[in-house]
């Protein structure tokens, strides 16, 4: 099969979307399909794949990024357009990031009450924010195409915000590779890890792992860690991922947290940190399918996040991990946190979680989508189908 994938950049240090589809693009090629890939960057990490390559040129506009995108797969006529959340001219289209305007929606939260008005009506006239409306209206339209949902919570979203009718939703999860995340990995990373921290045996090691720090929760862990640290309890927080963290590292020791939290910044290999952590923490206002949580719980972690990500639609509360309802409420994640302080609590949970994430490899993701492929292409059966063009498309081969 021919298939084209659309995102802005391939490079799995970006993001969650962009480290699910560096795995799945690698997931279709050692199935034997043809694995095209239109997008503005593509990352070091992303070289050794044997996908074609079609640079956007650089735009910063996102209409006009949508309308490159639109003229390059027009040229490769693919058998199958997989944008995930960018574009419009797609046959299965998967915004990883949710609806617009329920991100739009659940970042109120992160404003003071009596400033949400004031932001509301100020942004309703934001270029930005028109160019997005202007993006959202060509996605959402209905042009045959599936809708791809993360979690039962994005597919809400689709019919509450966009009218999208549910026979056009289709719900699958993300997936992990149980391999790369695994418990096994802790005996070659563990003692390492903590020891660069300066992390003891005896001190409980939470991990978060975000790049959107205010969107994942960043401020409501801090000051948890706070409050945990300021009760003399042995605890470290690893923060993985994001930039500029100058500000963060200046409110850390603002609460006192100076010695207590490791901002770490992006990192090539995320793996070192799970197997070095003790309980994995992402107390987030808004994730349709976090990745990382499923990762956390692939490397044998307890977790603890919220029941607004939809990863939480595979987490049983006291089982897998302990979910809270308010990412803004610093009391119920402190109580949660110390809970998690019972290591013989944590092993049970951390099982649980293991066994939770071979249910959902990216083995089954990547069935469950193609599943979805031969659904687009027997539906269009019966229409007149694209041909590939008469010359090679344009784009840069990368092989093995």
């Amino acid at each position: 099969m021919r298939v084209a994938l659309v995102l802005k950049q391939l490079d799995p240090r970006r993001g969650g979307a962009e480290q699910w589809t560096t795995q799945f693009a690698a997931a279709l090629v050692q199935r034997g399909h043809e694995v095209h890939v239109v997008a503005q960057r593509f990352g070091e990490q992303v070289g050794h794949l044997s996908i074609v390559a079609h640079p956007v040129r650089r735009v910063r506009s996102r209409l006009a990024f949508a309308e490159a995108a639109q003229a390059k797969l027009m040229a490769i006529a693919p058998d199958i357009i997989h944008d995930m959340g960018v574009g419009w001219y797609c046959d299965v289209f998967h915004p990883h990031a949710g609806s617009w305007a329920s991100v739009t929606e659940r970042k109120l939260r992160l404003v003071a009450p009596w400033l949400r008005p004031l932001k509301q009506r100020v942004d309703r006239w934001l270029p930005r924010q028109r160019e997005y409306r202007t993006l959202v209206s060509r996605q959402y339209a209905d042009n045959g195409q599936i809708m791809l949902a993360l979690s039962e919570t994005a597919a809400d979203d689709f019919r509450r915000f966009h009218g999208v009718p549910s026979e056009r939703i289709r719900i699958v999860y993300n997936g992990v590779d149980t391999v790369r995340f695994s418990p096994e990995h802790r005996g070659l990373h563990r003692r390492a890890v903590r020891r660069r921290l300066g992390v003891s045996d005896e001190t409980v090691l939470a991990l978060i792992v975000a790049h959107n720090f205010r969107l994942k929760g960043l401020p409501a862990l801090l000051g948890a860690m706070s409050r945990l640290t300021a009760e003399r309890v042995p605890l470290h927080l690893a923060v993985v991922g994001g930039k500029h963290l100058r500000p963060w590292e200046w409110t850390a020791r603002r609460l006192g947290l100076g010695g207590s939290v490791s901002f770490l910044g992006a990192v090539d290999d995320t793996v070192p940190y799970y197997a070095a952590a003790d309980l994995y923490v992402h107390p987030t206002f808004y994730d349709m399918c976090s990745l990382v949580v499923l990762e956390a719980a692939a490397s044998g972690l307890p977790i603890l996040t919220t029941r607004i990500n939809g990863v939480s639609e595979l987490l049983t509360q006291g089982t897998e991990g302990l979910l809270i309802s308010d990412p803004a409420d610093v009391d119920e994640l402190t109580d949660r946190m110390r809970a998690l302080f019972d290591e013989s609590l944590r092993l049970k949970m951390a099982r649980a979680a293991r066994q939770m994430a071979l249910r959902h490899t990216l083995k089954r993701n990547v069935d469950e989508i193609l599943d979805v492929y031969e659904e687009v292409i027997e539906m269009r059966r019966p229409a007149v189908s694209r041909k590939p063009p008469a010359r090679p498309p344009v784009g840069t081969a990368w092989k093995v």
